[in-house]
């Protein structure tokens, strides 16, 4: 079966781990790095099983069973669809998406906090401003989003390079600030660093996205001119493990900085906020352009990757609507939401997520284990409705 040579590839794992990448992954390794201390390393492995390892699983038993909604089928048909309407529905429209950009414009406060509090147009500026923003943002996401199997070329090729090569200068800015100190472990990472890092990468939600990224990425590979359905699960495979090196990598860095932090910043509530004392510690002013660079490439990257694997699956299952049309309905949808509050949405989408979350490592796992007896249906059945009712549980 033809293979994708190396840089093809690597292109397609960066590609996927733009779509990975978000501002989430980037808040929570520092966040890790600057409670855990000394014992970073142990809740950074805890961290790259459920952030790293179970992602790349995710990607690998998708691309084994041929699509989300097949990872489900021994458990019942209607199961399955409903299962795989409500992942796409929660990791996209209903929480990720809109969120983008109300995340990365508040990196530019020290642009819009030049605007003042007058007003434009009736308007007050700052609400304006945001408007203003979040139009754009979406606008250009649903545009690019229009052609998925072009997103190693927009995403991998072009963005992505520029995010990675900043999130380096930060470490390397890190590096040679010799006088920052290892923090002492304090929370609960200092009773459990290895548990609560496995918790922590539990929350980045990228098991759950690896199940709806499976789609595009296909596409890209299908485009690179592998047309066989099993050389392109076996490519998809290889470009979940190219992927898994790049978030461990970029992991691996914030987390080291944010164990370095303790000098710059007392106090920190989140990685934002560590991260925005780094950047300013190591290049003062230009520290501020840095960091919101970082956080819109990561926000974009995630926007237009769910926009378009959404679109696709939608589609696909609901005929009525073409591509395009739900591309732009989910784009429109997401801009109003951004601008209208996401606190109603995620208190509905948040619980939905934290029950279907271990459903999703359930099935994985099923999947995946060369377990003759895990072959049976009433396992698949069993497993999953325990799954279903710890996640439950876990809500009430």
């Amino acid at each position: 079966m033809k293979k994708l040579d190396s840089a093809k590839l690597i292109l397609v794992g960066v590609t996927l781990f733009s779509m990975f990448f978000g501002a989430g992954n980037l808040i929570f390794p520092p966040y890790l790095g600057y409670l855990a201390g000394e014992k970073t390393i142990s809740a950074f492995a805890g961290f790259m099983i459920t952030a790293v390892i179970f992602p790349v699983l995710g990607v690998t038993a998708v691309a084994k069973t041929g699509g989300l909604d097949h990872l489900c089928q021994k458990v019942h048909p209607g199961f399955a669809l409903l299962f795989s309407f409500a992942v796409y529905l929660c990791i996209g429209p209903m929480l990720a998406i809109p969120r983008t950009a109300s995340t990365s414009y508040a990196m530019f406060g020290f642009l819009t906090g030049r605007l003042g509090e007058g007003t434009f147009l009736g308007m007050d500026v700052q609400l304006a401003a945001s408007l203003l923003y979040s139009l754009l943002f979406f606008l250009a996401a649903g545009i690019v989003a229009k052609r998925p199997e072009k997103l190693k070329d927009r995403l991998g090729k072009r963005l992505t390079p520029i995010l990675i090569l900043l999130i380096i200068v930060l470490f390397i800015a890190g590096l040679a600030h010799g006088e920052l100190s290892v923090n002492s472990s304090s929370g609960a990472y200092a009773a459990s660093a290895f548990g609560t890092g496995f918790v922590e990468g539990y929350n980045t939600m990228d098991t759950l996205a690896a199940m709806v990224f499976g789609i595009v990425i296909a596409m890209n590979i299908r485009d690179l001119g592998i047309e066989n359905n099993g050389a392109i699960a076996r490519e998809t495979i290889r470009g979940g493990v190219i992927a898994g090196i790049f978030l461990a990598s970029m992991y691996g860095m914030l987390a080291f900085l944010g164990m370095r932090s303790g000098d710059l910043i007392s106090g920190a509530q989140n990685g934002t906020e560590i991260l925005t004392a780094l950047a300013g510690g190591f290049f003062g002013d230009l520290g501020s352009v840095i960091l919101a660079v970082i956080y819109f490439i990561a926000c974009f990257n995630v926007c237009v990757g769910l926009i378009s694997s959404c679109a696709k699956f939608f589609a696909e299952k609901l005929h009525f609507l073409g591509f395009d049309a739900w591309r732009w309905i989910l784009t429109a949808w997401s801009f109003g939401i951004s601008i209208m509050g996401l606190n109603t949405i995620l208190s509905i989408s948040v619980p939905i997520l934290s029950i279907i979350y271990p459903v999703a490592m359930a099935v994985i796992i099923l999947n995946l284990l060369p377990i003759k007896a895990l072959e049976k249906p009433i396992v698949h059945k069993l497993v999953v409705a325990a799954a279903l009712l710890y996640g439950i549980y876990t809500v009430i």
